[in-house]
């Protein structure tokens, strides 16, 4: 199973450039769409989910053309909005059968099976009785990748769905997203790098509108050995440093602000040199430093 993306554009009558010639190739298994709140990411969640028509170019799943064969897309996909709505006085179940119904089980012996398995799966069994309204966010986002893997999806649409989540939740929600994403093309769209470290075998980072990176986070990481420096600096010097140093990041730790430097050689006194993590990646690419493409893994077609 495989999921090609050509060229995809879509720009809103607002003006907006939502999507600007999107090609990407994406394989079986966890894919991590990565990006800024606004970059463009719910728009291809939504017209790959056939939700909408981008202006131009193409998506296959296989040789199935996602834009003039919805209908048999749509029985191979699950999808979890960033926002969903819920029927806040429905049991879980109840809820679920409902869904289940609307999916084409038709048969109540076969559908009961699947929803018990799935409110299993999801760890949420123990509350099948309990109104959906009375979730905790954890619990829904649950319920929501229940719902999603109703009919045994082959391709399934994650989109930002541990915002909010308290940690405890997150961890519960990554393991199960991890069962389930061998064998399908799971797409998980965030802008939490740490989800998509957690979790994807695959990844890009897109930005206002385009790919600008595409590869496998550990080989991305690799790629920024050596060339990632750390240093302290008083707050008030964080501009002038800008201006002398390619700064990717800074943040405040212990109550002193830590900047991250990216440099081929020593960027001189004070600095010293440390390990690179995605998040050094996210933010290389976000600053124009890394090559579109340069890993191999998740491609741009």
């Amino acid at each position: 199973m495989e999921l090609r993306i050509q060229h995809l554009s879509k720009k809103y009558s607002t003006g907006v450039q939502a999507l600007n010639d999107i090609s990407l190739t994406i394989p079986a298994g966890m894919f991590g769409l990565l990006g800024p709140n606004g970059a463009g990411k719910s728009t291809l969640m939504r017209t790959l989910a056939t939700l909408q028509d981008a202006d131009s170019g193409t998506a296959h799943l296989d040789a199935i053309d996602i834009r003039t064969h919805k209908d048999t897309v749509r029985r191979m996909l699950g999808y979890l909005p960033q926002d969903f709505g819920l029927y806040p006085k429905v049991s879980a179940y109840d809820l679920l059968d409902h869904f289940a119904v609307l999916k084409g089980l038709d048969q109540r012996k076969e559908r009961k099976e699947v929803v018990e398995a799935l409110l299993h799966q999801t760890n949420l069994y123990n509350v099948k009785n309990k109104h959906v309204g009375g979730f905790s966010g954890g619990m829904r986002q649950r319920f929501g990748i229940a719902q999603a893997l109703l009919g045994d999806p082959q391709l399934i649409i994650v989109d930002e769905p541990t915002a909010g989540l308290d940690p405890e939740e997150r961890v519960r929600f990554h393991n199960l997203l991890s069962d389930i994403g061998a064998d399908k093309i799971v797409i998980l769209s965030t802008h939490i790098v740490e989800d998509v470290a957690d979790l994807c075998n695959h990844m890009a980072v897109i930005d206002k509108g385009s790919v600008i990176l595409t590869g496998q986070p550990l080989q991305l990481i690799d790629q920024i050995q050596g060339k990632i420096w750390k240093r302290f600096i008083d707050k008030a010097e964080l501009a002038q440093f800008q201006q002398q140093y390619q700064v990717i990041s800074s943040r405040l730790t212990a109550g002193r602000t830590l900047i991250h430097v990216y440099a081929d050689a020593h960027p001189g006194e004070g600095f010293s040199t440390t390990q690179g993590d995605l998040e050094d990646v996210y933010f290389s690419a976000m600053a124009g430093l890394l090559q579109h493409g340069a890993a191999t893994g998740s491609r741009a077609a």
